[in-house]
């Protein structure tokens, strides 16, 4: 019987126990899930999308989708959900995005028939389907994009499946229709109810063929114009390409640094270290998205710092702003220099007494002597370790320390509230402000005097 109890008591604290373990495994297993799901992101990189366009550097005034091309993500099943028109080119988050004139956005060059999309995924999920729409013959450019300006040409159904990072598509763009028109792509992911949507700024030609695949030609002679200790700036000859150059991109070793406009030949890339070597190419790409071939390497080393030589200007006006038996307190003005004064030495005499910070304009020194005369004389000094001639010197005589003697009690005397005197020895403190009397003596008059001593 003691058994059977054990083995069921041992079961009924066990249960506790899985129950708190299955409801943090499930607790977890929604976390991972729902971070999956939050996490897709991705962008249409060829033909190079408004968002990405934007990052590159192409278009401008763009707001932060600089710094966020992927996550241009809004509801989903489109055309019957997602953005509200007027903001479906910027997934109804990025408002600059949603303007829209003829001019506004810089534009893909493309032939009409088949072209190939491509898909940068940086978090692919489990998608539904892609979908690719155009604008409609006689659309308003100069109007946000709505629903009723959008045709659907090509679609992939992916059934839910989960893509690689990479995606293309080749669709046959519409051959009936030329000048500016908008490509809109839309990834629609399968189990969050959102989508991404891209939108590509289209200059169609007329007639069938691909898309452009020619790169430019290889950015010539980069060269430097100017080093600093933090700086070099860079030149080079301009790239060709059968459609245009729509942008050039400069790297430091393999890092991207910056991107220029087709029409920049010249940047300056900041924040080096000093005395330091880099090596730097420069690439030309089009508005297809097509990049040319890095250029030569250029090497380059910044410059030495320049020693800090100069020292600042003496602090001015050095005065006293009080004192007591004991101590002085000083004050002066502020001293310059050529790059900054990091702090104030406070001399008494020859010593050095202290050293205060640069913004510092004032200081008191203790420890004086009553009755004393001192000089003292303020210097300024850099982070370099330039130091100033002397301010002015100033002379301070600390107060007298010494107490004065207490007075004895004398007849027909005015005393105030507080006065001491002397009587028979003692010290006696003054009640009430009064004028003394014979036979008002403090001994006698306890009323007008208080014993102190």
């Amino acid at each position: 019987m003691d058994q059977v109890q054990c083995q069921t008591n041992h079961r009924l604290h066990l249960k506790p126990l899985w129950i708190f373990l299955g409801s943090t495994l499930l607790f977890f297993t929604i976390m991972i899930i729902t971070a999956s799901s939050v996490s897709a992101h991705g962008y249409v990189e060829s033909p190079a999308s408004r968002g990405y366009k934007c990052k590159l550097g192409e278009n401008v005034n763009c707001g932060r989708i600089i710094y966020e091309p992927h996550s241009l993500e809004g509801k989903g099943n489109f055309p019957i959900g997602g953005p509200a028109d007027g903001q479906i080119t910027g997934a109804g988050i990025f408002t600059e995005l949603y303007e829209q004139t003829p001019t506004r956005w810089s534009k893909v060059n493309m032939n009409g028939g088949p072209n190939t999309f491509k898909w940068v995924l940086t978090a692919a999920h489990a998608t539904s389907d892609w979908k690719y729409y155009i604008t409609k013959k006689g659309w308003d450019s100069s109007k946000p994009l709505a629903r009723a300006d959008l045709e659907l040409f090509c679609s992939f159904n992916d059934g839910g499946k989960q893509p690689p990072n990479t995606v293309t598509h080749t669709c046959n763009v519409p051959t009936d229709r030329t000048g500016y028109y908008l490509i809109l792509a839309v990834w629609e992911i399968a189990d969050t109810g959102n989508a991404f949507y891209n939108v590509i700024d289209v200059n169609l030609n007329n007639g069938s063929g691909n898309q452009d695949t020619q790169a430019p030609t290889v950015p010539a002679n980069l060269r430097t114009t100017g080093v600093s200790s933090s700086s070099i700036s860079l030149a080079w000859n301009a790239s060709t390409d059968n459609v245009g150059v729509t942008g050039y991109e400069i790297y430091r070793g393999s890092n991207l640094v910056a991107t220029v406009s087709g029409s920049t030949l010249s940047h300056t890339v900041t924040g080096l270290q000093a005395g330091t070597s880099y090596t730097f190419t420069v690439k030309a790409r089009d508005g297809a998205g097509n990049v040319s071939q890095a250029s030569s390497p250029l090497t380059a080393a910044t410059s030495n710092p320049v020693p800090d030589t100069q020292a600042p200007t003496a602090p001015a006006h050095l005065r006293s702003a009080g004192s007591t038996s004991t101590s002085v307190s000083l004050a002066w003005n502020a001293s310059t220099d050529n790059v900054g004064v990091s702090g104030y030495e406070v001399y008494r005499g020859t010593m050095l007494v202290t050293t205060v910070s640069g913004s510092t304009l004032s200081h008191t020194v203790s420890g004086l002597s009553p009755n004393t005369t001192y000089s003292f004389t303020v210097k300024a000094r850099d982070a370099a370790g330039n130091v100033s001639p002397a301010s002015n010197e100033l002379q301070v005589t600390t107060a007298d320390g010494s107490v004065p003697e207490t007075p004895a009690w004398a007849p027909n005397t005015s005393y105030q509230q507080g006065a001491l005197v002397t009587y028979g020895g003692k010290t006696y403190e003054c009640r009430q402000a009064h004028t003394s009397l014979p036979g008002w003596e403090p001994a006698n008059v306890p009323a007008l005097w208080l014993l102190k001593s």
